[in-house]
């Protein structure tokens, strides 16, 4: 299947995400802090905020299309 949207990361307690931001990637929020193996609900990494970038322009469209 095609590629529609990249994503990454960004630590913010040790980064601002500064060349995402200018490369025009998109904020659409905040991880928890639970990391993806954790079994408790509580928040045992760094918070990361999370950046996608679009490669198509109907990227949303593409997304939530049915198939």
């Amino acid at each position: 299947h095609p590629v529609y949207l990249l994503e990454t990361f960004v630590d913010t307690e040790r980064y601002q995400g500064t060349c995402y931001k200018a490369d025009n990637w998109i904020c659409v929020g905040q991880t928890t802090g639970q990391g993806k193996l954790s079994k408790s609900r509580q928040p045992l990494l760094s918070k990361k905020a999370v950046y996608v970038y679009p490669l198509s322009k109907d990227f949303r469209r593409e997304l939530c299309r049915d198939t």
